[in-house]
């Protein structure tokens, strides 16, 4: 039988070192705004994110659960980590949108957008109008609405990732072979028995 409370455990456990990723991946991103290339490494550590999430899953199965684990029990736990490391990291999106951005995050994606050229705007048609609304709407969220957004984009994109994840790490006990050798000596042996 699964034990909930080493899944919980472990879960936690990983999902902290997975909560610190994504913290790093949010620094860079952040100071993307100033250096672009930093902007791109972050797009480089999001995109790490689910093999992160297979690794820590795989370590699970092979260190706590004896090479075993169901689709199931793996989507749970990948689930798990993923919920407690956005747990984690809503800490310091509260903390950084509190105390820190000052708009700071709404100003620059604003300042981006005001770099379109007409022509590229007008190629654009509507997404640039709803990318500019989405920006007026970030800019009104108080730190505690962001820091929920975030929070809740993490959480339904972590159970979402956790399907492949699990679909990979699953493992099943299979059945000792019988060995077949050991068959044919045994009725070899049964029939020099009856004749004698």
């Amino acid at each position: 039988m699964e034990n909930k409370n080493l899944l919980n455990k472990y879960a936690m456990q990983y999902g902290t070192c997975m909560g610190i990723f994504w913290i790093i991946k949010f620094a860079f991103f952040l100071l993307g705004f100033s250096i672009p290339f930093l902007d791109s490494f972050s797009s480089l550590l999001t995109i790490m994110v689910p093999f992160v999430g297979y690794y820590f899953t795989r370590t699970y199965r092979n260190r706590y659960c004896n090479g075993v684990i169901s689709f199931s029990h793996a989507w749970l736990f990948t689930t798990f980590l993923y919920m407690f490391a956005a747990l984690f990291t809503s800490v310091v999106h509260y903390i950084y949108f509190r105390y820190i951005d000052n708009g700071f995050v709404a100003n620059s994606y604003y300042a981006q957008l005001q770099k379109y050229t007409k022509k590229e705007i007008d190629s654009m048609g509507l997404v640039y109008t709803y990318l500019k609304l989405a920006v007026k709407i970030m800019g009104t969220l108080s730190p505690i609405q962001m820091t929920m957004q975030l929070l809740s984009s993490n959480v339904i994109y972590g159970a979402i990732l956790a399907l492949p994840t699990a679909f990979f790490v699953k493992k099943r006990r299979y059945a000792p072979m019988i060995n077949n050798q050991e068959d044919n000596n045994q009725e070899d042996n049964n029939q020099e028995d009856n004749k004698e």
